[in-house]
This record gives structure tokens, C-alpha cells and sequence, in this order.
């Protein structure tokens, strides 16, 4: 399980497995699609077949556009989309179209409209799928405890709670809170605490000029070398390299 700070839709060209968010699960199939929100617990299980698909992720405030105003009430919650095959033909050869476009210059006004027409287009025509077998993962007993440690995680990019403290948030002992993190979030309470600092990280290194060494402190790593050391490690290049490698897309 995991969140982040945009949206995001999956349109999957192939894809066998299991969709899992904050209003159940459903099983997902090809040409489908998935929203969701920004800062809601998600996750996939996926099988051993070939996989393809589109991420297309935003702020927010990207719904701010008037063209869009229509449609926020809609992308509020979780959804899984099922398309007919004129439309899900008529979807990828846009999503083509907008990379494309993307990779010349993601600012210019036609990479906004295809955008645009590709939210509309969504919203308009596509069809949920959620089957009645949906299981509420979030209304699970285990997975409420968890709740206080998963708000502190959301509002806060440098968390630095150990497992002893963040157990003691939730009431729960150490040895059951970490089998129970485990459980849903398929790591280690301490290995998630780390990714969710440098997927922190690297939002800020893509979004502001922050130095290094500043955002090393502010997301609480105990120095910039090691802060340094886990990013490369994380994402094979460093910080540094990193954020240059956004300044030439």
C-alpha cells in the first residue's frame, strides 16, 4: 500500500491482477483503467503475464482548468473504468498522441488540450466496474489501526516516528503494529518510512530549488551524505543527477 501527492490514472493495455484501494478491491482486466486521488492509500497485485499500460499523473489543481470543473465531484473517490472497444481504441491512440507530445514539450497548449480532451473523454464515457465482490479494505479492523500512523504520513513529508513510537500512536505493541504494517503495506514499517522520505524528496528536487542539503534536514535524514546514499541507492542516480535529468525533459 502506498500514496502520493497526485493524481494518477493506470490505463492498462495488458494487465492481470487485483486493484486494491480505499473502497475495496476488483480484479483488473485489459484496456481497463484505474483513478486515484491524490493521497489515498492504493496498491496491485499483479500476475506473471505480460503487462502494459499508460501512467498519466497531476496535481491536483490541474482540475482547477474550467474546462474541467465538471468532473471534480467525480474524481473525489477511487475508480475502475471499463471502456467499449471503439473507445478504448479511441483512448490509447490519444494517450500516444499526448506522450508524444509530452516528450517535445509538456507545456505547450496542445499537450494541455489533449489532456483535456483525455480527462473528458474519461469522465464522460467510462463506465465503472466495480463488481459486488469488492472487499472494504480500508473498513478492516487491522488496517483502522493504522490510521493514526497513515495520517502523520500524509501530512507530514519527514516523519520520523520509530517503530516503538509509531506503535504507541496506534496503541498497539511493536511486534503486532509491525506484523500489521507489514500485512498491508508489503514492507517493513522502516523500509516504507524511508521510501515515503525520498519519494518526498524527489517531488521537492523536481518542484523547487531547495538545495540538497536543505531538504536532506527538512525530511529529517540525520545528514545530507546519508541522505545522498539512500537516494542513489533508491533511484540509481543522486539527488543532484537527478533533478538535472528533470531540467532537460
Amino acid at each position: 500500500m502506498h500514496f502520493h501527492q497526485v493524481h494518477e490514472f493506470i490505463f492498462f493495455e495488458q494487465i492481470d491482477g487485483t486493484y486494491f484501494y480505499h473502497q475495496g478491491e476488483s480484479t483488473l482486466s485489459d484496456f481497463e483503467a484505474v483513478f486515484t486521488p491524490a493521497m489515498e492509500t492504493h496498491d496491485f497485485a499483479l500476475n506473471p503475464r505480460p503487462k502494459s499500460w499508460y501512467i498519466v499523473q497531476f496535481m491536483p489543481e490541474r482540475l482547477n482548468d474550467p474546462a474541467l470543473q465538471e468532473f471534480l465531484d467525480l474524481l473525489k473517490t477511487g475508480l475502475h473504468l471499463t471502456f467499449s472497444v471503439e473507445l478504448q481504441k479511441k483512448i490509447h491512440k490519444l494517450l500516444a498522441w499526448m506522450l508524444s507530445e509530452f516528450n517535445e514539450n509538456p507545456k505547450s497548449k496542445t499537450c494541455k488540450q489533449l489532456f483535456n480532451s483525455l480527462i473528458t473523454m474519461v469522465c464522460e464515457y467510462g463506465k465503472s466496474s466495480l463488481s459486488n465482490q469488492q472487499k472494504p479494505l480500508s473498513g478492516s479492523a487491522s488496517f483502522k489501526k493504522l490510521t493514526p500512523v497513515v495520517n502523520e504520513l500524509k501530512t507530514k513529508n519527514g516523519l520520523n516516528l520509530s517503530l516503538e513510537q509509531a506503535a504507541a500512536l496506534c496503541y498497539l505493541s511493536p511486534s503486532y503494529f509491525s506484523r500489521v504494517f507489514k500485512k498491508h503495506f508489503r514492507v517493513p514499517y522502516s523500509d516504507y518510512l524511508i521510501q515515503h522520505k525520498l519519494y518526498n524528496a524527489a517531488r521537492l528536487l523536481g518542484q523547487s530549488d531547495a538545495s540538497v542539503t536543505d531538504i536532506s534536514y527538512d525530511l529529517s535524514f540525520s545528514s545530507p551524505s546519508y541522505f545522498i546514499k539512500q537516494f542513489k541507492h533508491h533511484f540509481k542516480v543522486t539527488p543532484h543527477q537527478y533533478r538535472q535529468q528533470l531540467r532537460l525533459k
